[in-house]
């Protein structure tokens, strides 16, 4: 089975693979094909998930190297909502700096943001959504979401976007301080591509 990642992210598509570790999986990524996406317009994660699958999709069936058969593509969403600021970033998550997409320079905005906002009111949660579509078109939705809290400065290397700024107080550290073979269990992507490997262990 051929499963191609709607993506382009370097980070993405290396987090998602080494997360599903299936022998029967075979993970690419549009880094292998000739194919653009559109920009993401929608209001949700999930209408973003869908466009950019549905736009794969649609583009890679026209691959003679590619069987049919074989065709599941996966496109996800995610981002950073902080309730404090009524959900923001959301679906603005990578480019809430503006562009181009700069990792910290989003986080010293955020942190700017809740410079005067207490502890216990900076809470805040990532989501996953995640479209499949399988041989023949059909669709489903997967979803994965942690929470935790903002801190108030950005600590540890590891990981990406929010992750050094996002607390988990059941772990003791921000998501960027955990070794990654420990995010990659926890994580809200970590947590839809496991739902994703039991669909596909059902459905193919």
């Amino acid at each position: 089975m051929r499963l191609i990642l709607a993506t382009h992210n370097k980070h993405k598509i290396k987090e998602i693979t080494d997360i599903i570790k299936h022998p029967q999986i075979e993970v690419k990524s549009l880094l292998d094909y000739e194919v653009e996406l559109p920009p993401e317009t929608g209001a949700t994660f999930i209408e973003n998930a869908r466009v950019k699958a549905r736009t794969a999709y649609n583009k890679l069936s026209h691959y003679r190297s590619i069987e049919p058969s074989h065709q599941w593509i996966l496109a996800d969403d995610s981002g950073l909502c902080v309730d404090a600021l009524s959900g923001r970033p959301g679906v603005y998550s990578s480019r809430y700096s503006g562009e181009p997409v700069d990792y910290a320079r989003n986080n010293r905005k955020l942190l700017d943001e809740l410079k005067d906002v207490p502890e216990e009111k900076r809470t805040a949660h990532f989501i996953c959504s995640m479209v499949l579509i399988a041989p023949g078109g059909r669709e489903f939705e997967i979803e994965g979401r942690i929470t935790g809290i903002i801190t108030d400065k950005a600590s540890g290397k590891g990981g990406f976007g929010y992750d050094p700024v996002f607390y988990l107080p059941d772990r003791g550290h921000t998501i960027a301080e955990l070794p990654l073979a420990e995010k990659n269990k926890i994580s809200h992507r970590a947590l839809a591509v496991n739902k994703l490997v039991k669909y596909l262990n059902l459905i193919s």
